[in-house]
Formats: structure tokens, C-alpha cells, sequence
């Protein structure tokens, strides 16, 4: 094997990505060295993260470097092994995805064990995904019995199974916003949340008053912008947000401007956390435990949007982006 197809990019994005800001690429793939792997890449996944790396200047990762091929989350089978740990056929999970096969030292893999879930799950509830929505609930913004959590893009791949977990660890009621009646319904009807707002079809603040009339005690924030100066309003005295995300600004091409009611918080005695799931990576083993187990018995409903072929990845990408996916977008190669 010498040929490898992989994306890169090609242009860095003004704003909302565009297809023309990808290339599929057909590249010479090296031979594994000693202590190395080749993967034949399954799935891989987008994440909104990826677009801020797309932009010139390191964030908290590093930028994507123009015509290079991008990275990000993939599992895949080991075709080809010059690494005793790490034999012919053995299913792992790495960070070189947007390409078809990747050439890799074994200590960068983790194998995955495809008798306990499907290996796509290892890029959903049991990868990072799962890891952040249960380190957001249990460590940044704890949730205590009775509480109300309510959740943002809360149809997405963070989002859906952070309702879950909400209710599993105590919550009196979960409220989620979702952009559309088929995602507000999907919450309630697959997700177990017990309200659901639209946030196009009216007054944020409105809803969320109307679904949490006593306020809420956790936020979990994915969104940012309105979502994030509702949640404050709505805040009562000692509560709690896990700032996870703002997709609402990742294709700004101006500084964002942040709540206007901010001190808001210092009234309420309140705490707005940020995090970084990588500062979480210890808690994967109890996690993925965990998560497992509630796979096994039907208690975590989890839900993939797939894109077949990595010539749609970018597709898939922006359509993430968009809102378009149901629970994790994902690209099966």
C-alpha cells in the first residue's frame, strides 16, 4: 500500500465554512517504523471544536496547518504492526481521522474493546463526547438531588446524553433547547427530558421561564449568546454553569460580545465554570464503566448521524455545524 486519501485544508474559512475550504487529497503513505501501526480507518468524527482550529492562531490546540491534511477522533483496525502491544487486528481509537489509513506510534493508540459496544461508540458516549457531558454534570456543575438542569443544543452528540445523565444523578426536572419541532420532540419522546424548547420559534428567556418558572440550578452551556444570558436570568441563588461550548460564535468573524448580565452571577452567589474535557481524561475508566453498563441495560439512549465516505467528511462537517445532526455526527469510511 502507498496511497493514502486524506482531507486537508485548503483555505482557512471566513466565517461558515465552505466546501472549498477542503480538498480531498491522494498522498504517499509512509511504512510503519519500529514501535509503529497502520490503522485502516472505520469511523471517524467532527466536532465543533475543529472549527476554531481551522482559524489562523493557536487556540488551546493548535492550529490546522494549511494543505495539510486536518486530525481529529477515529477508530479503526490495525492492518499492519511492527509493535508487539499492539498486534494485527486489533481494534483502536487514535486522533489521526480525516484520512482513510494512518501511520502511527502504537503508545498513541488506545485499543478498544468492540465486545462491549460497537467501536463507533468510542467516538460518542463512550469517547470524549460521553466524557464531557459526565464530567460537566459531576465535577464543573455538580447536580444535586432535585435539582433543574437545563441544557443547550441539548439534540447533539454532548447534549443528549447529559439530559440523561442529569436524571440519572438526581435532577427534578431536565429542560432542553433544540433548534426545530423534530429535535424538541426527540428529546422528550427519546431522550427522557421532560420539557423541550424550540429556540426559533420564540423568546428564549420566555420559554425557559415558562418550562422553569422557579429557575434553574444548572446550566449545561454548548451555545453561548442568548442561551448563556437566559440560563443567568434564570439562574437561582447557587447555581451552577459548565461552560462546555459556544457554537453560536465558533464562524464569527468579529470579537463576540459577552452577557451584558454577567454580575448577575456575583448576586446570586452563582459560578460559571469553563472546561477543557482533556483536564478529565482520569475519569475515562470509571466513565466508560459506567456508560457501558447503562448501554447494556437501555438507560442510555444514544443516537449517530452518518456521512458515508470520506469525500463527504466536509459535508458532514458543516452540516454539524448547522445543527443538522441528531446525537453524534459521524463519517464511516
Amino acid at each position: 500500500m502507498t496511497a493514502n486519501r486524506e482531507i486537508h485544508l485548503a483555505s482557512r474559512p471566513d466565517g461558515t465554512p465552505v466546501p472549498t475550504d477542503f480538498a480531498l487529497v491522494e498522498r504517499e503513505l509512509p511504512e510503519p517504523a519500529e514501535g509503529q501501526i497502520l490503522v485502516r480507518n472505520t469511523w471517524m468524527s467532527v466536532d465543533p471544536y475543529m472549527r476554531e482550529r481551522m482559524d489562523e492562531g493557536d487556540s488551546y490546540l493548535p492550529a490546522f496547518a494549511l494543505g495539510a491534511a486536518l486530525d481529529g477522533a477515529a477508530v479503526g483496525e490495525v492492518i499492519a504492526s511492527r509493535a508487539e502491544t499492539v498486534p494485527v487486528g486489533t481494534s483502536v481509537a487514535h486522533v489521526l481521522g480525516w484520512r482513510e489509513h494512518a501511520v502511527l506510534d502504537a503508545s498513541a493508540a488506545t485499543v478498544i474493546d468492540t465486545e462491549l459496544a460497537p467501536p463507533e461508540y468510542y467516538l460518542g458516549a463512550l469517547g470524549t463526547t460521553g466524557l464531557t457531558a459526565y464530567a460537566a454534570l459531576t465535577e464543573v456543575a455538580p447536580v444535586e438531588a432535585g435539582d433543574v438542569v437545563f441544557i443547550s443544543a441539548a439534540a447533539g452528540a454532548v447534549g443528549s446524553v447529559a439530559g440523561q445523565l442529569a436524571r440519572r444523578l438526581g435532577a427534578s426536572k431536565v429542560i432542553g433547547s433544540a433548534g426545530g419541532p423534530v429535535k424538541t420532540a426527540k428529546l422528550t419522546d427519546d431522550f427522557g427530558f421532560d420539557a423541550a424548547i424550540d429556540y426559533r420559534a420564540g423568546s428564549l428567556a420566555q420559554q425557559l421561564a415558562a418550562a422553569a418558572p422557579d429557575g434553574v440550578d444548572v446550566y449545561v452551556d454548548n451555545v453561548g449568546g442568548d442561551h448563556l444570558t437566559a440560563a443567568i436570568d434564570a439562574l437561582r441563588p447557587g447555581g451552577r454553569i459548565a461552560m462546555v461550548g459556544a457554537i453560536s460564535g465558533y464562524n464569527a468573524t468579529a470579537p463576540v460580545p459577552g452577557p451584558a448580565n454577567l454580575f448577575a452571577l456575583a448576586a446570586k452567589d452563582a459560578t460559571l465554570r469553563g472546561m477543557l474535557v482533556s483536564s478529565y481524561f482520569h475519569l475515562f475508566g470509571e466513565w466508560i464503566g459506567k456508560a457501558a453498563a447503562m448501554l447494556h441495560e437501555g438507560s442510555l439512549h444514544t443516537e449517530h448521524t452518518v456521512a458515508e465516505g470520506l469525500e463527504r467528511a466536509p459535508e458532514a462537517f458543516i452540516g454539524m455545524m448547522r445543527g443538522t445532526n441528531i446525537g453524534k455526527m459521524l463519517v464511516r469510511l
